[in-house]
């Protein structure tokens, strides 16, 4: 008999599963479609903050994710023998003008209350290494955000649990408490049964390229993220589009993204395309991650709406569920509950 059923094998079911398994709840993941098969089979992988400006339980709770996640993916990583492609590498953003540059150092001296000396913010006219150019001549570098590999990722956590004794299914009956993590699949069948929005996919399209620039930090320039993985290869996304045709297939949307990226980058006009992506992610009505009772299934759980962040969410998600279903300890904030979305 299970402890704990995970409908989901995606980063946020994973992630519950493995704080359930590490407490020494039996558990068992259910998924039709695999592991990662969703959103998190992605390939941009940034684990960006938010700006330190205007803090909320949301920034906050966002916050203390991305800090735990260098220990959370080192246990992983420790405990499957695989790489998640994690680093906190930091990321750079040139600035566009004199009204961005003076927000950025007023976000700097934000920064050192809000990240409370666990990360910095700061603000230099020192270019970095691979960075766009600036037309103010300044950049901003902090210290927070991070890369992951999604797919390596989702994979050195179900090996992780394999090894811990968790099982694996595409189908199978629910036993112990049962949390779903199924994505846009299921924000789409709570609206769809509620008769109101709840939730709904994001389609979002992103590149991938031949380029090693494992060492530098990411970039983030004209609202495109640019990752260079451990793996030696560079990530470029992604688009966000709330109308589609087909969520799975590239067009005219990633063409102009690259056009603009090349523009951002023009070292990327010399490295090889390797890989085009596009897929739903799942964006609830509240555009917070939405946590607690799931509004369909009476006694079982909901994490979802992951949407831009879920990567870096995910950590601090997994401690939060955990809490919830194996000790009866409620630590969500009010903003991710599920009647914050039906509305």
């Amino acid at each position: 008999m299970m402890d704990v059923t995970i409908r989901g094998a995606g980063i946020f079911g994973l992630s519950i599963a493995w704080a359930c398994a590490v407490r020494g709840a039996r558990v068992q993941v259910i998924d039709p479609n695999g592991i990662g098969a969703g959103a998190s089979g992605g390939i941009v992988g940034a684990l960006a903050p938010h700006v330190p400006e205007n803090w909320n339980a949301k920034k906050e709770f966002q916050f203390q994710s991305l800090i735990k996640a260098e220990p959370f993916w080192a246990q992983v990583e420790a405990m499957s023998g695989m790489s998640s492609g994690y680093g906190r590498t930091g990321r750079v953003q040139p600035i566009s003008d004199a009204s961005q540059l003076a927000l950025a150092h007023q976000r700097a001296e934000n920064s050192k209350t809000l990240w409370r000396g666990k990360a910095s913010w700061s603000v230099s006219d020192n270019a970095p290494r691979f960075a766009p150019a600036s037309a103010t001549g300044f950049w901003i570098t902090d210290t927070l955000s991070a890369r992951l590999n999604p797919r390596l990722a989702c994979d050195a956590l179900a090996e992780a649990l394999r090894l811990r004794g968790v099982s694996f299914a595409k189908e199978g009956t629910d036993q112990g408490k049962t949390l779903w993590a199924a994505g846009a699949e299921d924000l789409f069948h709570i609206s769809k049964v509620l008769n109101r929005p709840f939730g709904n996919g994001v389609k979002g399209q992103a590149v991938l390229f031949d380029l090693d620039r494992r060492e530098c930090r990411q970039v983030f320039a004209q609202s495109l993220h640019f990752i260079p993985h451990a793996d030696g290869t560079l990530a470029v996304g992604s688009t966000s589009e709330r109308y589609y045709e087909d969520a799975s297939s590239t067009d005219e949307k990633l063409d102009r993204l690259i056009t603009d990226a090349l523009a951002i980058l023009p070292e990327l006009k010399s490295a090889k395309l390797i890989l085009k992506w596009a897929g739903l992610r799942p964006r609830t009505q509240s555009r917070a991650p939405v946590l607690g009772a799931h509004p369909l299934y009476p006694d079982a759980y909901i994490a979802n709406g992951g949407f831009k962040i879920g990567l870096g969410m995910a950590p601090r998600i997994a401690e939060v569920m955990a809490d919830l279903m194996l000790e009866g300890i409620d630590q969500i904030p009010d903003d991710f509950r599920p009647e914050k979305s039906l509305f």
